[in-house]
């Protein structure tokens, strides 16, 4: 792997992009802003600063949703932003080869729509190629994947958790599940209108969950929100507890749990073994619930272990494959893959 190499985890929530040698060198929310049709005004955080804001004419997306590209469109016109912000700063990235990691239980078109998307870029990559996220995800979280030691990782993201059984460098189980972050939020705004007669957006209930989520009953903590009655429409203010949100998040939580029991409950027994003596991997950007770790302890009997640096394992991950020529073959051409070439 010489020349110009990049990594890119379109997330969610967030795109980020390594460089090999360098890092990472875009991590920023998948996030878009355009005026009219065609014209676009920002992308990244500055977009993320205009939703819930926006007027009419300018439409604020995030174009990547439940894991695979929903707009294509906007996706392309946000990459192509990336790039020309990475060609000022750290060289250009016409030719360069292109690592990408995408959820392993999508549909082939799913798929090809991300080789699609790098290869239309302004990029004009000659070779781009394709990395399982299951495989990135552990690679990130300090996991050997290669060797014959089955591993079990999941990822909490925005949108979905992927729940992955990995040997030998491949994919033995992998089960992905429309909950994650933005669902956990979605239903504190539901429960918030619903109990206290408000209405708060969703950087409101990400900041409710971020300051009292918890997976288990734990000390009462409360914070102070805004938001417009239901009734008057005016603007008011609430006091929210860690009480009622541990018990408006906790049926997704419990979804989770029942998506990590089907696995293990079809993972062949040499692997289960395993993961008894490894335990649990838990990342993204949910990983680090309070709580969490207890939880599923309890629901499952096995360790947890909850990935330092959790929301950047995936594109960790694609800079271990970058970095290691070693690691090279984890990456796959994805003509090769499904089209026999």
């Amino acid at each position: 792997m010489a020349g110009k190499l990049f990594g890119i985890d379109f997330g969610t929530s967030t795109i980020k992009i390594y460089k090999k040698n360098d890092g990472v060198i875009f991590d920023a929310k998948n996030i878009i802003a355009i005026a009219g049709k065609n014209k676009v005004l920002a992308i990244g955080d500055e977009a993320y600063e205009m939703y819930g804001k926006a007027p009419e004419n300018i439409e604020v997306d995030y174009p990547v949703k439940n894991g695979v590209i929903a707009n294509i469109k906007n996706m392309l016109e946000l990459l192509n932003q990336a790039l020309a912000e990475i060609s000022k700063k750290h060289g250009k990235t016409i030719g360069a080869e292109f690592l990408v990691a995408t959820p392993t239980d999508i549909t082939e078109v799913e798929k090809r729509a991300f080789y699609d998307l790098v290869a239309s870029s302004n990029a004009k990559s000659k070779k781009i190629r394709i990395v399982e996220k299951p495989i990135a995800d552990a690679l990130g979280a300090g996991l050997e994947v290669t060797n014959a030691q089955g591993v079990m990782v999941v990822n909490i993201g925005a949108d979905t958790t992927e729940v992955s059984i990995m040997s030998l460098g491949g994919i033995v189980l992998s089960k992905l599940i429309p909950i994650g972050g933005n669902k956990l939020d979605d239903s504190i705004i539901l429960a918030v209108k619903k109990k206290y007669n408000l209405f708060i957006g969703h950087k409101t209930a990400e900041t409710i969950k971020k300051e009292l989520a918890s997976a288990l009953p734990m000390e009462e903590r409360t914070m102070k929100v805004f938001g417009r009655d239901v009734v008057s429409g005016l603007p008011v203010q609430k006091e929210i507890s860690s009480t009622f949100v541990y018990e408006t998040i906790s049926e997704h939580l419990y979804s989770i749990i029942d998506a990590i029991r089907i696995i293990l409950e079809r993972t062949p027994p040499e692997i289960s073994s395993d993961i008894i003596d490894l335990g649990i991997y838990i990342t993204g950007g949910s990983a680090n619930i309070r709580g969490l770790d207890e939880l599923l302890s309890h629901e499952t009997d096995l360790k947890i272990n909850i990935c330092e640096d959790s929301a950047n394992t995936v594109v960790n991950g694609l800079g271990r494959i970058i970095e290691d020529s070693k690691l090279s073959p984890l990456a796959q051409s994805l003509k090769q893959t499904y089209y026999g070439g």
